[in-house]
């Protein structure tokens, strides 16, 4: 099995297609009228399992958000994913109900779960195409912030009795999104605050400790009645731009977890499909999914989207860039706990969609992108820092490495003009050691080992990414500003002295 989820991912990141879709086929390979027909039907363990997964899904993405990148793009991705979420129920809804016949609930109940996105399904098919961070940050906010309106909705309409009125459930979506995130904020400081004060005996214990905070979010949330699934995003937002020890150790650890929570959880939700149920429902989802498609998500993102005057080139990439991942399969299930009548049908109908157009908008989404010349290469690369304390000097060891298009290429040790207080005390240039002159050139490829004092750690810092981005002049002819861009942050590993020391030091040049 381990081997089968290995080639999978292998396949996904060669073919461009959501390894969503590779999943559900192991689960349907191996479930009823499969090769080792598996019968699985019990929907409550599903959903419980899959709730886990999501929790540790959006911790991984919001420990990989940068609040840089997303700030400018915060207030249109709220709307979308409020107003727009609205938009895209009721003209869903309608569809379902108008052209495929489906009673008011059940048609509610589809509109409702296909309104959430899934970002780990659109950065999949985008991981290789840069674009604007306006874009980025929308679509990536949207996905974090939408599951929580989204999962209310479902489960308002999924219960027994008649269904609240419409401002009822504005008011309790305003008030678990309110509660929501004024848990995760608070548990995201408060954890941020612990990690940087507190030394921790090993730095594998980080990367625990993260996730562990960012699963309180999720738990206090729940308990405050407000949207867990809000909190821990929040929570992990803060947390991955707090600069913690270990910061890149910390998103990979998440980013293991995430992967292993996705495979799981869809090969699960495959397990739960009976293969030869699918038939009957297939039209009806592909009428369903045009309308989502081509109606109700281009109209959210245009109404939604009307007050920011955003480009209709960008528009267009994320109308077509609303693809339904886990998150509606997921929400599936509810109905079926609640034992919603025609509950199985509306899981089927999910599913079909999900896969159907999924197939259909991944693969098209790079060369979209590509066609709305949306792709943004020429801003400098940034730089890969991460941070190990010092406890007993006060101070913290910098790992900085030097990628390519960085404008600290060229640069000398003495122009980087660090704060008293900070200096460069290694240079690491393919495989060998030696310690800079103030004379030194740096080269892209390099990495630095730089120490510096806790008042002037975060100075440094920004420091450090301003010549990154501005080359030797940042800061006097106004390039550079040291802060964090959109550009995607290299992942480093962190050197210790120890490790370096005893080999030849190279002649500089």
């Amino acid at each position: 099995m381990l081997l089968i989820a290995v080639a999978a991912v292998r396949i996904s990141s060669r073919s461009g297609l959501p390894s969503l879709l590779l999943y559900l086929g192991i689960g349907v390979a191996i479930g009823q009228d499969g090769i080792g027909n598996v019968a699985f039907d019990n929907a409550e363990l599903t959903q419980v399992i899959g709730y886990a997964a999501l929790v540790v899904i959006l911790a991984e993405g919001g420990l990989g958000t940068k609040w840089k990148e997303i700030e400018p793009a915060l207030p249109a991705a709220v709307v979308l994913s409020t107003l727009g979420v609205a938009v895209s129920v009721g003209i869903t809804a309608a569809g379902a109900h108008y052209l495929v016949g489906l009673e008011w609930r059940q048609a509610l109940i589809i509109g409702a779960v296909v309104s959430s996105t899934d970002a780990a399904a659109v950065f999949s098919v985008l991981r290789k195409v840069p674009l604007p961070p306006r874009v980025t940050g929308v679509l990536e906010a949207e996905s974090g912030f939408n599951d929580a309106p989204v999962v209310i909705l479902v489960v308002a309409f999924s219960s027994a009795g008649p269904v609240d009125d419409w401002y009822v459930l504005v008011g309790k979506i305003a008030l678990e999104l309110a509660i929501g995130a004024a848990v995760g904020l608070a548990v995201g400081f408060v954890g941020s605050y612990g990690l940087k004060h507190v030394a921790l005996p090993a730095s594998g214990l980080y990367p625990i400790a993260v996730m562990a905070i960012a699963v309180t979010a999720y738990a206090a949330g729940a308990i405050a009645h407000g949207s867990g699934f809000l909190a821990v995003y929040l929570a992990s937002m803060v947390l991955g731009n707090a600069k913690l020890p270990h910061a890149p150790a910390n998103r990979g650890f998440a980013e293991g977890l995430g992967w292993i929570a996705q495979i799981g959880m869809f090969v699960l939700l495959g397990l739960l499909v009976t293969p030869h149920e699918l038939v009957n429902d297939f039209w009806p989802a592909v009428v369903i999914g045009l309308v989502l498609t081509m109606v109700a998500r281009p109209m959210e993102v245009l109404v939604s989207l009307a007050p920011f005057r955003i480009p209709w080139q960008e528009q267009a990439l994320m109308s077509w860039a609303g693809l339904r991942g886990a998150v509606p399969i997921i929400l599936a299930t509810i109905p079926m706990v609640g034992q919603i009548e025609g509950s199985e049908r509306i899981f089927n109908i999910v599913f079909v969609l999900v896969v159907v157009y999924t197939l259909v908008q991944g693969p098209t989404l790079p060369w979209l992108a590509r066609a709305l010349r949306l792709g943004d290469a020429s801003e400098a690369s940034d730089l890969g820092v991460e941070s190990a304390p010092l406890e007993r000097l006060r101070g913290h060891l910098l790992s900085v490495a030097i990628p390519e298009g960085s404008r600290m290429h060229g640069v000398e040790v003495a122009e980087l003009r660090l704060p008293t207080g900070a200096a460069v005390t290694l240079v690491v240039r393919e495989d060998t050691s030696f310690v800079p002159g103030p004379a030194t050139v740096l080269r892209k490829g390099d990495e630095l080992l730089v120490v510096a004092t806790d008042p002037v750690r975060d100075a440094t810092e920004r420091r450090l990414r301003a010549v990154g981005q501005g080359g030797k002049l940042a800061g006097w002819l106004g390039t550079g500003d040291g802060k964090e861009t959109s550009a995607t942050t290299t992942a480093t590993r962190f050197h210790r002295p120890a490790s370096v020391t005893g080999k030849n030091r190279p002649r500089e040049r």
